[in-house]
């Protein structure tokens, strides 16, 4: 778990002016698709607030998966969101946490000083980000802003997957694959706060980690396969899919709820194949296959604000990378196999 201490606000240095005026930031910019090595950290004009809008002096931003996959271009049907030739927005990351620097004249449920957490459509690889006001929560007390930033996208999947997707209830049982990746490490803490039977499944370096995190039954995928153990699981979020739909089935009740949830697929259309095969499956089936696909709600930042606060949720920090190596940071994170969060810290 990482340690970082939360930010003060006004401990913050003032943004820089250029020679025309202009206020200017640093941020992590790409100017076309490709590898980390596009991205360069530049002097680029600060945002400005709209009307209820928020200017976020950002301390930390959390990447994932998805994040490596709009910088690459590829699957290529993510262009059609995200611009076709070059990327529509220049600056990479979607979550974050920092202290309020300005509000826009409607906005009222913050102000400056506040420190929040939430997500940006507009880039949180820089030192300050305009957000929506309601993409915004306070930061709960004790969470240091790395650990907030953590939070928004992966804890989001976690639960919109488990409550709503799923209905779990207590004393179901769950099964997560990659339990100790970004959404899994969320997922096993989220449903056991649900009162599920937990059992996580991972690497042999990640059995202990697994286990710290809340899981009842851990399983090791180099040693055993668990579509081929007999137990059956009332839910199984499959966050890897290492395995053909089928054999997964096996592992699941007659009426149990699968959920498919790796982002990776072929170059083209990415998991786009395998979210329509299921979706026409379920019509067959007893058994309810739910392809998951993650919408950011408030109400939802809200709802995980209170587990974090109750300590029922931790957020897992691998490793923090300032913002001079946000290369690096999206390179870890494109290579697979992080434990628990990467965040980039300004």
């Amino acid at each position: 778990m990482d340690t970082t201490q939360r930010s003060e606000a006004g401990t913050q240095p003032a943004p820089e002016t250029s020679e025309a005026g202009a206020t200017t930031m640093r941020a992590a910019v790409q100017r076309r698709y490709g590898p980390p090595s596009v991205l360069k950290v530049s002097e680029v004009a600060q945002p400005q607030p709209g009307s209820g809008d928020v200017l976020v002096r950002v301390g930390a931003a959390a990447v994932h998966l998805g994040d490596y996959f709009v910088m690459t271009g590829e699957p290529y049907v993510l262009r059609l969101a995200f611009g076709l030739r070059r990327p529509r927005q220049g600056i990479p990351g979607r979550d974050l946490a920092g202290v309020v620097a300005a509000v826009g004249k409607d906005v009222t449920a913050v102000r400056p000083g506040d420190e929040v957490f939430g997500w940006s459509t507009a880039g949180t690889l820089a030192e300050y980000a305009c957000v929506p006001a309601d993409h915004l929560v306070p930061v709960p007390a004790g969470l240091s802003l790395v650990e907030a930033a953590a939070v928004p996208t992966s804890a989001l999947t976690a639960l919109q997957a488990l409550r709503d997707l799923a209905n779990v209830r207590p004393g179901q049982t769950v099964l997560i694959t990659g339990a100790s990746g970004g959404v899994g490490s969320f997922a096993v803490q989220i449903a056991k706060a649900f009162g599920a039977e937990v059992t996580g499944v991972c690497s042999t370096r990640n059995v202990d980690l697994v286990q710290s995190l809340g899981a009842d039954h851990v399983v090791d995928y180099s040693a055993t396969d668990f579509t081929t153990t007999g137990r059956r699981y009332d839910v199984i979020l499959d966050n890897v899919e290492a395995h053909p739909l089928a054999e997964v089935r096996r592992a699941l009740t007659p009426t149990g709820t699968l959920i498919p949830n790796s982002g990776r697929g072929g170059r083209w259309l990415g998991p786009l194949g395998r979210i329509v095969t299921t979706r026409v499956l379920s019509g067959f089936t007893r058994q309810r296959l739910k392809p998951l696909i993650s919408v950011e709600k408030h109400r939802d930042l809200l709802a995980l604000a209170d587990l974090l606060a109750t300590g029922l949720v931790t957020p897992l920090i691998d490793r923090t990378f300032p913002l001079d190596k946000a290369v690096d940071a999206l390179r870890y994170v494109g290579a697979g196999h992080t434990r628990g969060k990467v965040v980039v810290t300004l």
